[in-house]
């Protein structure tokens, strides 16, 4: 999949994404807060343009929905500070994170990775991006989830117990970034069930409207 961003086109390379990093989210939960970000990985085939379809996975049952705000890099390298980290951002869109709950509660309380739960085929749609500069307040930027039109999630990056430039930081300490390489940045509060025939938006004053069916 390519992304294009002002007058540059990006490839898709790998998708990290992070987990528990809403106070809220990790509240409904029933999770621990975390001390360090928790970080996870899709594959490319786990990306769905706007407009696309989602084909209900076949290997669970409970498939819920999480919107996060998504950065796209735009060059190699690692960043060591919030000002450096800013550098590698060309652009922010909005994704959802899915998850098939069952699979991953009954994978996690066996201490087994949950990779089949969470990154599996088509198992994060991906809206256009913006462009970014530092004239977008990466700590102001509300955004939300409808299912069929009705408000289910409702977010806002400053409320992030890690930011975004830390997280950056966080993932470049250990992999060394890539232009095409996408972070989820996390989910708020709210997550909730999807069935087949189920409309899915993503909205954001900054970011744009996004929209997927399941099918």
């Amino acid at each position: 999949m390519k992304f294009h961003v002002g007058k540059r086109t990006f490839k898709a390379s790998r998708i990290f994404c992070i987990g528990r990093n809403y106070p809220g989210h990790v509240k409904e939960m029933q999770n621990q807060f975390p001390k360090k970000p928790v970080i996870f990985q899709k594959p490319p085939t786990s990306l769905v343009p706007a407009g696309g379809k989602i084909r209900f996975p076949q290997h669970g049952n409970i498939l819920q929905h999480e919107v996060e705000v998504v950065v796209l890099i735009g060059k190699k390298g690692r960043a060591e500070s919030a000002r450096e980290a800013l550098s590698f951002i060309a652009g922010i869109s909005l994704g959802i994170d899915l998850t098939l709950r069952d699979l991953q509660g009954h994978l996690k309380a066996k201490g087994l990775p949950w990779e089949i739960a969470k990154a599996f085929d088509q198992s994060a749609p991906i809206g256009d991006f913006r462009s970014y500069d530092t004239s977008i307040d990466l700590t102001d930027i509300a955004f939300s989830c409808r299912i069929n039109g009705e408000v289910r999630q409702q977010g806002k990056t400053g409320d992030m117990i890690f930011p975004i430039e830390t997280l950056v930081i966080a993932v470049s300490n250990v992999w060394e970034l890539h232009p095409g390489d996408l972070i989820y940045t996390g989910t708020p509060a709210g997550v909730g069930l999807l069935h087949p025939g189920d409309h899915i938006q993503a909205d954001s004053d900054l970011l744009g409207s996004f929209l997927w069916k399941v099918v």
